[in-house]
């Protein structure tokens, strides 16, 4: 193999339309674009959304809703999720990611919810603890972690 000889790969490249070479090409005369009216012109035609002068579609309908740009998500669990870790364990967030119990998106934090029974001494660090959540880790004699 030389370096003459390296070619594209057949189909991998398409020849230009060469417009306006006469009546044999199939683009000859008005290369394409009919007659006259705007498509025809140089530079000719709308910008996405024109609807010919009509108020578009984007301006009739209403505006509603509101983005809070300081709103922060959370990874939701559930106490009876954390009954597989053994007594005496620590949970934390890395831990629960590494085992697959929780999958962060961006920048989530965990949030524990208190749905489930919990009859182990566990210590939970998170972000953020339901009211029942606490109740119930605390009452099985373990401690929570408020992670900021």
């Amino acid at each position: 193999m030389r370096i003459h000889s390296i070619t594209p790969p057949e189909g991998a490249t398409t020849k230009s339309k060469r417009l306006g070479r006469g009546i044999g090409s199939g683009l000859g005369k008005t290369s394409g674009k009919g007659h006259k009216g705007q498509w025809a012109r140089s530079g000719g035609g709308v910008r996405p959304g024109f609807e010919g002068g009509q108020t578009p579609l984007a301006r009739r309908l209403p505006k509603y809703g509101f983005n809070n740009f300081f709103r922060r998500e959370y990874d939701c669990v559930n106490i009876s999720r954390l009954e597989k870790f053994e007594d005496g364990a620590t949970v934390t967030p890395e831990l629960l990611k590494d085992m697959g119990i929780v999958n962060f998106k961006g920048d989530a934090g965990l949030k524990v919810l208190g749905n489930g029974q919990l009859t182990k001494k566990l210590t939970v660090k998170a972000h953020k603890f339901s009211a029942t959540a606490i109740e119930k880790i605390q009452s099985a004699g373990g401690s929570i972690e408020v992670i900021e």
